[in-house]
């Protein structure tokens, strides 16, 4: 899945938060295994489509989900994008 971001945390509770969010805001998603060459102590992720990155970043900030980062996939590595210049 081209151009699409990946969003990790640090607990199952979280992950399972965001997911109920994003459904509920009728956003694009997939919950599938965290990247192992992403470090996060939850094996869950939530990847999307990098232009609901606004959306997304929006609504970890309004409902304070804590989350390890977004990462984006470019050559073959997991890059951490930068959140406070979205």
């Amino acid at each position: 899945m081209e151009d699409w971001l990946v969003m990790a945390f640090d607990s199952t509770q979280q992950a399972l938060r965001s997911e109920t969010l994003m459904e509920y805001m009728e956003l694009e998603f997939d919950l599938f295994p965290t990247p192992k060459s992403i470090t996060a102590g939850c094996a869950l992720s939530i990847q999307f489509p990098s232009e609901l990155l606004e959306r997304v970043v929006h609504m970890v900030r309004q409902e304070k989900v804590e989350i390890r980062g977004i990462y984006k996939l470019e050559d073959e590595v997991y890059q951490a994008i930068k959140l406070e210049e979205v």
